[in-house]
């Protein structure tokens, strides 16, 4: 969907937000198999991603993975779970109380991190075997958010994800 001209009803409403978001878990996936690794903070770097996680080097689009925290317990519930972890997600940042759908097309920052939202985070075949059989549906729509890195930085679990107007 395109972003309404500025000048709309539509356009107030989706640049209306009850509250300022958080980074409550950072993730890096240091090798397309090898396990995500848990830290307290990273390094974004313009075009490119987070420090130390795979998709460095890429073209940006998917430099940066996130995920809704709220989402987490419906992934659960509906793959059969007690809970899911961020690790088995593999996402890079899990984010709570700013939905994430919002910021697709949109820039927003994340501590001192510049990020703009590029695509839906589909899931992927693997969470078939991270989840279990339906594990891929179970995740669909509720994937969460990829993005490039417009102005890169340190970010740190805590941070403040808020929508930055054009």
């Amino acid at each position: 969907m395109r972003n309404p001209p500025p000048d709309s009803d539509l356009h107030a409403l989706m640049t209306q937000f009850p509250r300022v978001g958080r980074v409550d878990w950072i993730g890096l996936r240091p090798a397309r198999e090898a396990p995500i690794r848990a830290v307290d903070s990273a390094v974004a770097v313009t075009g490119i991603g987070l420090e130390g996680d795979r998709y460095t080097g890429g073209s940006g689009k998917r430099g940066v993975t996130l995920i809704q925290a709220e989402h987490l317990p419906a992934i659960a519930a509906l793959s059969g779970h007690a809970e899911v972890t961020p690790v088995t997600l593999r996402r890079n940042l899990v984010v709570s109380g700013i939905p994430l759908i919002s910021l697709k097309g949109r820039r927003f920052r994340v501590g001192e991190v510049l990020l703009e939202g590029t695509a839906p985070c589909d899931p992927c075949s693997k969470m078939e075997v991270a989840l279990g059989a339906g594990g891929y549906n179970a995740l669909r729509g509720m994937g969460g958010l990829c993005a490039r890195v417009i102005t890169g930085g340190a970010l740190k679990i805590g941070d403040a994800v808020e929508w930055v107007d054009a």
